[in-house]
């Protein structure tokens, strides 16, 4: 058990199963006040990601995302992790296509109408490499630095994209925001 402190972030990711489907997203919080680097460390990675998701739609191919989430964040002097990655929702909780959030020639499909993926960039403030706790779910870069992930499961229309899990009226706002 860790307890959050004065200065911490922290990412909250829920996953849902309604009806038959599976949803998925995160966000992050602050506790408190923070340091300005991980303000904006949480700004970049909230960035990067709104830029991947803007250019979704029917015809992009999936390894475009990955371009666009590095070119942002390294141009910020953060780096993306490589180990993780987003993936197809729907009947099954992880399926195709994967989603990977830094630049890539592999061909990972091209967005059709229809297709349900979650976008979800893992952003650090130092390495991109990590390693997994004993507990077999927590995840920490390997030389300490702090990281920051947003997520949302995304339904490809006719005309982009649409965020199934997107906040409402009423949720929490950013700083930012």
């Amino acid at each position: 058990n860790i307890t959050l402190e004065h200065g911490d972030i922290v990412n909250i990711d829920v996953s849902c199963y309604y009806k038959g489907f599976h949803g998925d997203n995160s966000e992050m919080f602050c506790v408190g006040e923070v340091d300005e680097e991980s303000r904006a460390l949480l700004q970049v990675t909230y960035d990067c990601w709104q830029a991947a998701i803007s250019i979704c739609k029917p015809g992009v191919p999936y390894n475009t995302i990955g371009a666009v989430i590095e070119d942002y964040v390294t141009k910020r002097g953060f780096s993306t992790t490589r180990n993780f990655c987003g993936h197809g929702v729907g009947r099954v909780f992880h399926m195709s296509p994967q989603i990977i959030h830094y630049k890539s020639n592999l061909d990972l499909g091209v967005m059709q109408v229809g297709n349900i993926f979650t976008i979800e960039p893992m952003i650090q403030i130092g390495s991109h490499e990590n390693f997994m706790w004993g507990d077999g779910w927590t995840v920490s870069t390997v030389d300490g630095s702090r990281s920051a992930q947003f997520e949302h499961t995304l339904l490809v229309t006719e005309t982009g994209v649409e965020a199934l899990t997107a906040k409402t009226a009423t949720s929490n706002k950013q700083f930012w925001e």
